[in-house]
Protein backbone atom coordinates (compact mmCIF):
# COMPACT_ATOMS: atom_id res chain seq x y z
CA UNK A 1 0.00 0.00 0.00
CA UNK A 2 1.31 3.43 -0.90
CA UNK A 3 -0.14 5.22 2.11
CA UNK A 4 0.76 4.30 5.72
CA UNK A 5 -1.93 2.27 7.46
CA UNK A 6 -2.05 4.41 10.59
CA UNK A 7 -3.88 7.73 10.41
CA UNK A 8 -1.17 10.37 10.21
CA UNK A 9 -2.75 12.22 13.13
CA UNK A 10 -1.74 9.30 15.36
CA UNK A 11 1.76 8.98 13.94
CA UNK A 12 4.31 8.47 16.70
CA UNK A 13 1.82 7.65 19.45
CA UNK A 14 2.15 3.85 19.40
CA UNK A 15 1.57 1.67 22.47
CA UNK A 16 1.02 3.59 25.70
CA UNK A 17 3.92 3.71 28.12
CA UNK A 18 1.69 2.21 30.82
CA UNK A 19 1.12 -0.94 28.80
CA UNK A 20 4.83 -1.18 28.02
CA UNK A 21 5.94 -0.77 31.61
CA UNK A 22 3.29 -3.14 32.98
CA UNK A 23 4.44 -5.75 30.47
CA UNK A 24 8.02 -5.15 31.62
CA UNK A 25 6.94 -5.68 35.25
CA UNK A 26 5.27 -8.98 34.35
CA UNK A 27 8.22 -10.18 32.31
CA UNK A 28 10.78 -9.41 35.02
CA UNK A 29 8.69 -10.04 38.13
CA UNK A 30 9.42 -6.48 39.27
CA UNK A 31 7.16 -4.47 41.61
CA UNK A 32 4.98 -2.31 39.38
CA UNK A 33 5.03 1.27 40.62
CA UNK A 34 4.51 2.49 37.06
CA UNK A 35 0.87 2.10 36.15
CA UNK A 36 -1.57 3.83 38.48
CA UNK A 37 -3.87 1.13 39.74
CA UNK A 38 -4.38 -0.10 43.33
CA UNK A 39 -3.32 -3.63 44.22
CA UNK A 40 -6.38 -4.16 46.44
CA UNK A 41 -10.08 -3.84 45.65
CA UNK A 42 -12.31 -1.12 47.03
CA UNK A 43 -15.09 -1.44 49.63
CA UNK A 44 -16.55 -4.92 49.96
CA UNK A 45 -20.10 -3.59 50.11
CA UNK A 46 -19.63 -1.95 46.71
CA UNK A 47 -18.23 -5.11 45.18
CA UNK A 48 -21.23 -6.97 46.56
CA UNK A 49 -23.50 -4.31 45.09
CA UNK A 50 -22.09 -5.20 41.65
CA UNK A 51 -22.69 -8.90 42.31
CA UNK A 52 -26.23 -8.15 43.42
CA UNK A 53 -26.88 -6.13 40.26
CA UNK A 54 -25.58 -9.00 38.13
CA UNK A 55 -27.78 -11.53 39.91
CA UNK A 56 -30.84 -9.27 39.77
CA UNK A 57 -30.39 -8.66 36.06
CA UNK A 58 -29.84 -4.90 36.46
CA UNK A 59 -27.58 -3.74 33.66
CA UNK A 60 -26.87 -7.12 32.06
CA UNK A 61 -28.48 -5.82 28.88
CA UNK A 62 -27.86 -2.43 27.28
CA UNK A 63 -28.36 0.31 29.88
CA UNK A 64 -29.77 3.69 28.78
CA UNK A 65 -27.40 5.66 26.57
CA UNK A 66 -26.88 8.52 29.06
CA UNK A 67 -26.35 6.03 31.92
CA UNK A 68 -28.66 4.31 34.39
CA UNK A 69 -30.91 6.83 36.17
CA UNK A 70 -29.68 5.70 39.62
CA UNK A 71 -26.09 6.62 38.77
CA UNK A 72 -26.94 9.92 37.11
CA UNK A 73 -28.93 10.88 40.20
CA UNK A 74 -26.05 9.82 42.47
CA UNK A 75 -23.55 11.88 40.45
CA UNK A 76 -25.79 14.94 40.72
CA UNK A 77 -26.13 14.38 44.48
CA UNK A 78 -22.34 13.99 44.80
CA UNK A 79 -21.67 17.32 43.05
CA UNK A 80 -24.16 19.11 45.27
CA UNK A 81 -22.89 17.38 48.42
CA UNK A 82 -19.21 18.18 47.97
CA UNK A 83 -19.17 21.37 45.88
CA UNK A 84 -22.62 22.93 46.07
CA UNK A 85 -23.07 22.67 42.30
CA UNK A 86 -26.44 21.41 41.10
CA UNK A 87 -27.15 19.47 37.92
CA UNK A 88 -30.24 17.98 36.37
CA UNK A 89 -29.53 14.21 36.28
CA UNK A 90 -31.68 13.84 33.17
CA UNK A 91 -29.99 16.46 30.98
CA UNK A 92 -26.73 17.54 32.66
CA UNK A 93 -25.10 14.21 33.60
CA UNK A 94 -23.66 11.65 31.17
CA UNK A 95 -22.11 8.29 32.12
CA UNK A 96 -19.04 7.21 30.13
CA UNK A 97 -16.62 4.30 29.86
CA UNK A 98 -14.23 5.84 32.33
CA UNK A 99 -12.79 9.35 32.24
CA UNK A 100 -10.66 8.49 29.22
CA UNK A 101 -13.73 8.07 27.03
CA UNK A 102 -15.20 11.23 28.49
CA UNK A 103 -12.10 13.18 27.41
CA UNK A 104 -12.16 11.57 23.95
CA UNK A 105 -15.85 12.26 23.42
CA UNK A 106 -15.40 15.86 24.60
CA UNK A 107 -12.53 16.50 22.19
CA UNK A 108 -14.36 14.87 19.26
CA UNK A 109 -17.56 16.76 20.02
CA UNK A 110 -16.18 20.23 20.70
CA UNK A 111 -13.18 20.58 18.38
CA UNK A 112 -12.73 21.06 14.67
CA UNK A 113 -9.56 20.87 12.53
CA UNK A 114 -7.39 23.92 13.13
CA UNK A 115 -8.62 24.58 16.66
CA UNK A 116 -6.02 24.95 19.40
CA UNK A 117 -6.19 23.28 22.82
CA UNK A 118 -4.05 24.46 25.72
CA UNK A 119 -3.21 21.78 28.28
CA UNK A 120 -0.81 21.54 31.20
CA UNK A 121 2.47 19.79 30.41
CA UNK A 122 3.38 17.14 31.53
CA UNK A 123 0.03 15.59 30.64
CA UNK A 124 -1.81 12.28 30.74
CA UNK A 125 -0.85 10.65 27.46
CA UNK A 126 -4.37 10.15 26.08
CA UNK A 127 -4.87 13.92 25.88
CA UNK A 128 -2.62 14.37 22.87
CA UNK A 129 -4.17 11.37 21.11
CA UNK A 130 -7.70 12.68 21.64
CA UNK A 131 -6.77 16.17 20.46
CA UNK A 132 -5.04 14.68 17.41
CA UNK A 133 -8.04 12.49 16.53
CA UNK A 134 -10.20 15.61 16.58
CA UNK A 135 -7.81 17.27 14.12
CA UNK A 136 -6.92 20.03 16.55
CA UNK A 137 -3.52 21.30 17.68
CA UNK A 138 -2.15 20.74 21.19
CA UNK A 139 -0.49 23.77 22.81
CA UNK A 140 1.40 22.79 25.98
CA UNK A 141 1.56 24.98 29.09
CA UNK A 142 4.61 23.74 31.04
CA UNK A 143 4.52 23.06 34.78
CA UNK A 144 8.13 23.23 35.92
CA UNK A 145 9.96 21.73 38.89
CA UNK A 146 10.29 22.17 41.78
CA UNK A 147 6.77 23.49 42.49
CA UNK A 148 4.99 22.70 39.18
CA UNK A 149 2.73 25.76 39.43
CA UNK A 150 0.90 27.04 36.33
CA UNK A 151 2.35 30.23 34.84
CA UNK A 152 -0.77 32.35 34.26
CA UNK A 153 1.16 34.93 32.25
CA UNK A 154 2.35 32.15 29.94
CA UNK A 155 -1.24 30.97 29.65
CA UNK A 156 -2.33 34.45 28.52
CA UNK A 157 0.54 34.57 26.03
CA UNK A 158 -0.44 31.17 24.62
CA UNK A 159 -3.93 32.33 23.69
CA UNK A 160 -4.53 33.01 20.01
CA UNK A 161 -7.64 33.59 17.88
CA UNK A 162 -7.56 29.84 17.19
CA UNK A 163 -7.68 28.85 20.86
CA UNK A 164 -10.93 26.96 21.36
CA UNK A 165 -10.51 25.02 24.57
CA UNK A 166 -8.52 24.61 27.80
CA UNK A 167 -7.98 20.99 28.89
CA UNK A 168 -7.09 21.10 32.57
CA UNK A 169 -6.28 18.36 35.07
CA UNK A 170 -6.37 19.11 38.81
CA UNK A 171 -5.30 17.32 40.93
CA UNK A 172 -2.68 16.89 38.25
CA UNK A 173 -1.20 13.66 36.94
CA UNK A 174 1.77 13.21 37.00
CA UNK A 175 3.03 16.12 39.16
CA UNK A 176 0.40 16.07 41.93
CA UNK A 177 -0.22 19.81 41.64
CA UNK A 178 -3.59 21.03 42.97
CA UNK A 179 -4.84 24.37 41.70
CA UNK A 180 -5.37 26.94 44.43
CA UNK A 181 -8.62 28.85 44.54
CA UNK A 182 -6.77 31.93 43.27
CA UNK A 183 -5.27 30.01 40.34
CA UNK A 184 -8.59 28.40 39.44
CA UNK A 185 -10.32 31.79 39.63
CA UNK A 186 -7.70 33.37 37.35
CA UNK A 187 -8.10 30.58 34.80
CA UNK A 188 -11.87 30.98 34.93
CA UNK A 189 -11.60 34.73 34.34
CA UNK A 190 -9.39 34.13 31.30
CA UNK A 191 -11.83 31.56 29.92
CA UNK A 192 -14.73 33.96 30.27
CA UNK A 193 -12.82 36.94 28.87
CA UNK A 194 -11.72 35.00 25.78
CA UNK A 195 -14.93 32.97 25.37
CA UNK A 196 -13.15 29.62 25.73
CA UNK A 197 -14.53 26.18 26.44
CA UNK A 198 -12.94 24.28 29.32
CA UNK A 199 -12.73 20.53 29.87
CA UNK A 200 -11.60 19.55 33.37
CA UNK A 201 -10.27 16.10 34.28
CA UNK A 202 -10.98 15.75 38.01
CA UNK A 203 -10.57 12.01 38.59
CA UNK A 204 -8.33 12.59 41.64
CA UNK A 205 -10.78 15.05 43.22
CA UNK A 206 -10.91 13.14 46.53
CA UNK A 207 -7.15 12.51 46.71
CA UNK A 208 -6.00 15.95 47.87
CA UNK A 209 -3.39 16.11 50.65
CA UNK A 210 -2.71 19.86 50.66
CA UNK A 211 -5.30 22.54 49.97
CA UNK A 212 -8.68 21.63 48.49
CA UNK A 213 -10.23 20.75 45.16
CA UNK A 214 -11.92 23.71 43.46
CA UNK A 215 -14.00 22.65 40.43
CA UNK A 216 -13.74 25.29 37.71
CA UNK A 217 -17.38 24.77 36.81
CA UNK A 218 -18.31 26.34 40.17
CA UNK A 219 -16.72 29.72 39.34
CA UNK A 220 -18.68 32.68 37.91
CA UNK A 221 -19.33 32.43 34.19
CA UNK A 222 -18.08 28.83 33.94
CA UNK A 223 -21.29 26.82 34.14
CA UNK A 224 -22.14 27.24 30.45
CA UNK A 225 -18.60 26.67 29.16
CA UNK A 226 -17.19 23.82 31.28
CA UNK A 227 -17.30 20.06 30.80
CA UNK A 228 -16.43 18.52 34.17
CA UNK A 229 -15.14 14.93 34.10
CA UNK A 230 -14.58 12.40 36.88
CA UNK A 231 -14.81 8.66 37.48
CA UNK A 232 -15.16 5.92 40.07
CA UNK A 233 -11.82 4.20 39.47
CA UNK A 234 -9.55 6.34 41.64
CA UNK A 235 -12.03 7.17 44.39
CA UNK A 236 -13.29 3.61 44.95
CA UNK A 237 -10.32 1.49 43.76
CA UNK A 238 -12.24 -0.32 41.02
CA UNK A 239 -10.27 0.90 38.01
CA UNK A 240 -11.28 -2.10 35.89
CA UNK A 241 -14.97 -1.19 36.02
CA UNK A 242 -14.42 1.84 33.76
CA UNK A 243 -17.28 3.99 35.02
CA UNK A 244 -16.87 7.72 34.45
CA UNK A 245 -19.14 10.70 34.03
CA UNK A 246 -19.53 14.15 32.59
CA UNK A 247 -21.39 17.04 34.19
CA UNK A 248 -22.15 20.39 32.60
CA UNK A 249 -24.85 22.46 30.98
CA UNK A 250 -27.48 20.58 29.02
CA UNK A 251 -26.11 21.96 25.74
CA UNK A 252 -22.54 20.82 26.43
CA UNK A 253 -23.57 17.42 27.76
CA UNK A 254 -25.76 16.91 24.69
CA UNK A 255 -22.80 17.70 22.43
CA UNK A 256 -20.52 15.27 24.25
CA UNK A 257 -23.23 12.60 24.26
CA UNK A 258 -23.54 12.90 20.48
CA UNK A 259 -19.90 11.85 20.07
CA UNK A 260 -19.91 9.35 22.95
CA UNK A 261 -22.82 7.33 21.53
CA UNK A 262 -20.68 6.39 18.54
CA UNK A 263 -17.74 5.27 20.66
CA UNK A 264 -19.00 2.69 23.17
CA UNK A 265 -22.70 3.65 23.10
CA UNK A 266 -23.05 2.11 26.59
CA UNK A 267 -20.86 0.13 28.99
CA UNK A 268 -20.49 -1.32 32.49
CA UNK A 269 -24.23 -1.82 33.14
CA UNK A 270 -24.15 -3.67 36.49
CA UNK A 271 -21.16 -1.63 37.66
CA UNK A 272 -23.11 1.58 37.13
CA UNK A 273 -25.60 0.43 39.75
CA UNK A 274 -22.77 -0.38 42.16
CA UNK A 275 -21.07 2.99 41.63
CA UNK A 276 -24.38 4.72 42.37
CA UNK A 277 -24.21 3.15 45.82
CA UNK A 278 -20.52 4.01 46.16
CA UNK A 279 -21.12 7.70 45.56
CA UNK A 280 -23.52 7.69 48.51
CA UNK A 281 -20.98 6.23 50.96
CA UNK A 282 -20.49 8.30 54.13
CA UNK A 283 -17.84 11.00 54.34
CA UNK A 284 -15.62 8.63 56.32
CA UNK A 285 -14.92 6.61 53.17
CA UNK A 286 -13.54 9.63 51.35
CA UNK A 287 -11.53 10.91 54.32
CA UNK A 288 -10.08 7.49 55.22
CA UNK A 289 -9.05 6.90 51.60
CA UNK A 290 -7.27 10.24 51.56
CA UNK A 291 -5.47 9.62 54.85
CA UNK A 292 -4.49 6.10 53.84
CA UNK A 293 -2.91 7.41 50.64
CA UNK A 294 -1.27 10.28 52.52
CA UNK A 295 0.53 7.69 54.65
CA UNK A 296 1.54 5.66 51.58
CA UNK A 297 2.84 8.83 49.94
CA UNK A 298 5.18 9.37 52.87
CA UNK A 299 6.39 5.75 52.85
CA UNK A 300 7.36 5.96 49.20
CA UNK A 301 8.67 9.54 49.32
CA UNK A 302 10.93 8.80 52.28
CA UNK A 303 12.18 5.63 50.60
CA UNK A 304 12.98 7.44 47.37
CA UNK A 305 14.90 10.09 49.30
CA UNK A 306 16.88 7.38 51.10
CA UNK A 307 17.64 5.90 47.69
CA UNK A 308 19.26 9.20 46.74
CA UNK A 309 16.61 10.78 44.51
CA UNK A 310 15.25 14.31 44.81
CA UNK A 311 11.56 13.92 45.62
CA UNK A 312 8.79 16.39 44.78
CA UNK A 313 6.02 15.50 47.20
CA UNK A 314 2.59 15.77 45.54
CA UNK A 315 -0.34 17.82 46.80
CA UNK A 316 -2.73 15.25 45.37
CA UNK A 317 -3.18 12.10 43.21
CA UNK A 318 -1.27 8.91 44.02
CA UNK A 319 1.96 9.62 42.17
CA UNK A 320 5.34 10.92 43.30
CA UNK A 321 7.73 12.63 40.91
CA UNK A 322 11.45 12.22 41.53
CA UNK A 323 14.59 13.65 39.93
CA UNK A 324 17.21 11.00 39.12
CA UNK A 325 20.00 13.56 38.68
CA UNK A 326 21.54 13.02 42.16
CA UNK A 327 22.20 9.39 41.17
CA UNK A 328 24.28 10.56 38.24
CA UNK A 329 21.49 9.63 35.84
CA UNK A 330 20.29 11.92 33.07
CA UNK A 331 17.76 10.05 30.96
CA UNK A 332 14.53 8.81 32.54
CA UNK A 333 13.70 6.39 29.74
CA UNK A 334 17.04 4.61 30.00
CA UNK A 335 16.77 4.65 33.79
CA UNK A 336 13.27 3.12 33.80
CA UNK A 337 14.17 0.44 31.26
CA UNK A 338 17.12 -0.63 33.40
CA UNK A 339 15.38 -0.27 36.76
CA UNK A 340 13.64 -3.70 36.81
CA UNK A 341 16.92 -5.51 36.27
CA UNK A 342 18.85 -3.29 38.64
CA UNK A 343 16.51 -3.45 41.63
CA UNK A 344 13.23 -5.12 40.66
CA UNK A 345 10.99 -2.03 40.46
CA UNK A 346 9.10 -0.48 37.54
CA UNK A 347 8.48 3.27 37.18
CA UNK A 348 7.43 5.58 34.32
CA UNK A 349 9.69 8.22 32.73
CA UNK A 350 8.25 11.73 32.73
CA UNK A 351 9.49 12.44 29.22
CA UNK A 352 6.56 10.50 27.72
CA UNK A 353 4.24 13.16 29.16
CA UNK A 354 5.85 16.02 27.19
CA UNK A 355 5.80 17.22 23.58
CA UNK A 356 9.52 17.90 24.01
CA UNK A 357 11.00 14.78 25.69
CA UNK A 358 14.04 16.74 26.89
CA UNK A 359 11.76 18.86 29.11
CA UNK A 360 11.16 16.01 31.56
CA UNK A 361 14.22 13.96 30.74
CA UNK A 362 15.53 13.57 34.28
CA UNK A 363 12.19 13.02 36.01
CA UNK A 364 10.46 9.73 36.87
CA UNK A 365 6.97 8.98 38.21
CA UNK A 366 6.25 6.37 40.89
CA UNK A 367 2.77 5.23 42.00
CA UNK A 368 2.08 4.73 45.72
CA UNK A 369 -1.45 3.24 45.51
CA UNK A 370 -0.09 -0.10 46.72
CA UNK A 371 -0.15 -2.09 49.94
CA UNK A 372 2.22 -0.86 52.64
CA UNK A 373 4.37 -3.99 52.59
CA UNK A 374 4.71 -3.73 48.80
CA UNK A 375 5.83 -0.12 49.09
CA UNK A 376 8.34 -0.98 51.81
CA UNK A 377 9.74 -3.85 49.77
CA UNK A 378 10.01 -1.54 46.76
CA UNK A 379 11.82 1.14 48.76
CA UNK A 380 14.21 -1.46 50.19
CA UNK A 381 15.03 -2.53 46.65
CA UNK A 382 15.40 1.05 45.47
CA UNK A 383 18.01 1.75 48.15
CA UNK A 384 20.42 -0.40 46.16
CA UNK A 385 20.45 2.38 43.56
CA UNK A 386 23.05 4.16 45.68
CA UNK A 387 25.43 1.29 45.00
CA UNK A 388 24.87 1.64 41.25
CA UNK A 389 25.63 5.36 41.37
CA UNK A 390 29.02 4.93 43.05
Amino acid sequence: MRRPLLNRRLDGLGTTVFAEMSALAQRTGAINLGQGFPDTDGPEEIREAAVRALRDGRGNQYPPGPGVPELREAVAEHQARFYGTRFDPDTEVLVTAGATEAVAASMLALLEPGDEVIAFEPYYDSYTACIAMAGARHVPLPLRAPDFRPDLDALRDALTPRTRLLLLNSPHNPTGTVLTRAEASAVAELAVAHDLLVVTDEVYEHLVFEGAHHPLISFPGMRERTVSISSAGKTFSFTGWKVGWVTGSAALVSAVRTAKQYLTFVSSGPFQHAVAEALRLPDTHFSSLREDLRRKKEILSAGLEEAGLTVYRPQGTYFVTADIGPLGEEDGITFCLRLPERCGVVAVPHSVFYDDPDAGRGLVRFAFCKQDDVLREATDRLKTLRDWSR
